[in-house]
């Protein structure tokens, strides 16, 4: 069994890191920086991959596929692109390997370098309008919405499990428009698609808004978000959605005739979550014990445990267990029955409890005979006795009730740590001291939003959508301001 974890309050960082390991969702691999995500926490992964893509079918968009390797010419064309993504890259030069002739293992073939080298996709806006080039010709081709399931490759320095990583699973939507307001509503949909999940799946409370300019995608006019904020005071970005005007249709020449025959470069937006997202998870629900996961996401909603001391209770055990299995099951939740042998209850208890499994039911001999079940639910770590025809309806209660506490749960946390301030003084306080979501006035310069962020290492997470207008002065440069944005230190 795992050893107990580190305490968030002792070192909120470590025990982020060894909950990643002991709940079996991911471990480091042999590359530096890259992860493999194991099968518990890869169904984790696959539960909102399920989730997100119906949201996406549901809005018109279908999937496709394109090359994880693009051509470096294609990042030449737009410049803001490059800049952006320059230091990230990995550069394939070289298609071969040979025995070196020293005897020495294997080396590059030196005969064997590209004419041009590739990029390994960091994102795909330059492969995918070249591709769009070739698909629009016409008003009756728009709009294009399409959405790519794919793994990028970012060569991060510091990495973290899930957080930042060189490799990382991603969706990312890349969609076509007749006109600059068919563009910007799509943006705006989409992020409005994120936060629903957020919210209703992860049950993490999300607060929509724009990017600075410096902080936007490379290659974008407007970057929309959702900002997170976890159990240690830091913000996480835990999606984008990208107006990206006609900056590629004019890079890759991506004209379309509209109905009065006239030639215009099409309107475009990108849009996407990753793997990020186990790390928000992770960060926003979980405790000392372990992971907590919301019964929407959750691989097993529900595990059985049988409690037994011989053969024949395990078979009288069993055979409820199994029926209560598959009533449960018949009412569409997710259970699982752990009739292994090789492990002792208690052992099972710690399991579950450190994967964050929702409801766990124990049923023993003694629970037969009293025709009852224990019920556990994760989340409060309450325990209950349950008459058995009541344990169905009373578990489908719970996933709701559980879901609901956990996004109540995240939401006081957000409120209790998110703080108006008006002065330089008690900003630089409160990031010291509490923490959180910081709401100060702001000039609107770059060099004001840099000065902050070199001396105090927060950043200007959003400037909220829902943020009301409020006559103010710059914290720094007592500039006038008419709305407060949001400030914190950032994962």
């Amino acid at each position: 069994m795992a050893k107990n974890l580190t305490k968030r309050s002792e070192d909120y960082s470590k025990w982020y890191n060894e909950l990643v390991i002991q709940a079996d969702l991911a471990e480091n691999s042999g590359v530096r920086g890259c992860m493999v995500i194991k099968p518990y926490g890869y169904a984790i992964w696959e539960r909102m991959q399920a989730e997100l893509d119906r949201m996406f079918k549901e809005t018109g968009h279908v999937n496709a596929y394109f090359p994880v390797f693009i051509p470096k010419s294609y990042f030449s064309k737009e410049a803001s692109h490059v800049d952006g993504f320059a230091k990230e890259c990995a550069v394939v030069t070289h298609y071969r390997l040979k025995n070196d002739p020293n005897g020495k293992g294997v080396i590059v073939d030196p005969d064997a370098k590209l004419e041009e080298e590739l990029i390994v996709r960091p994102t795909s806006e330059t492969i995918i309008w070249d591709t769009y080039r070739k698909w629009i010709q016409s008003y009756r081709d728009l709009p294009l919405l399409i959405n790519q399931w794919a793994n990028v490759v970012r060569w991060e320095m510091r990495t973290r499990l899930f957080l930042r990583t060189a490799e990382f699973l991603w969706q990312e939507g890349h969609t076509a428009h007749a006109t600059r307001q068919e563009a910007v509503e799509e943006a705006e949909k989409m992020l409005e698609v994120y936060a629903h999940f957020a919210e209703n799946y992860m049950a993490i409370p999300v607060i929509k808004g724009v990017k600075t300019e410096s902080e936007r995608f490379a290659g974008a006019l407007e970057t929309y978000c959702i900002e997170a904020l976890m159990q240690d005071g830091k913000a996480l970005q835990a999606g984008t959605s990208h107006f990206l005007g006609q900056n590629f249709a004019k890079a890759f020449d991506v004209k379309f005739a509209a109905k009065d025959g006239k030639l215009d470069y099409v309107w475009a937006t990108s849009w996407g979550v990753s793997t990020r997202l186990m790390g928000a998870l992770i960060m926003t629900h979980s405790d000392d014990n372990g992971l907590v996961l919301p019964p929407n996401l959750a691989p097993y909603q529900v595990v059985i445990v049988p409690i037994y001391r011989n053969q024949e209770q395990f078979d009288a055990v069993s055979k409820v267990a199994e029926k209560l299995q598959k009533e449960l099951r018949e009412k569409g939740l997710r259970v699982k029955f752990d009739n292994r042998d090789t492990h002792k209850p208690g052992w099972k208890f710690n399991e579950y409890e450190l994967k964050g499994v929702p409801v766990r039911i124990a049923i023993g001999p003694k629970d037969i005979e009293k025709n009852t079940a224990e019920l556990a639910r994760r989340d409060t770590l309450e325990k209950e006795f349950v008459p058995m025809d009541a344990v169905v309806g009373k578990v489908e209660k719970l996933m709701q009730e559980i879901q609901t506490n956990l996004l109540k749960k995240a939401l006081n946390y957000r409120k209790e740590h998110t703080t108006k301030v008006d002065t330089y003084d008690d900003f630089k306080d409160v990031l010291i001291h509490k923490g959180g979501f910081v709401l100060a006035h702001w000039d609107g310069t770059p060099e004001t939003e840099e000065r902050i962020k070199n001396e105090t290492k927060a950043t200007i997470r959003c400037i909220p959508l829902a943020g009301e207008k409020e006559a103010g002065t710059c914290i720094v440069t007592g500039k006038p301001s008419n709305q407060r944005v949001i400030f914190a230190k950032a994962y």
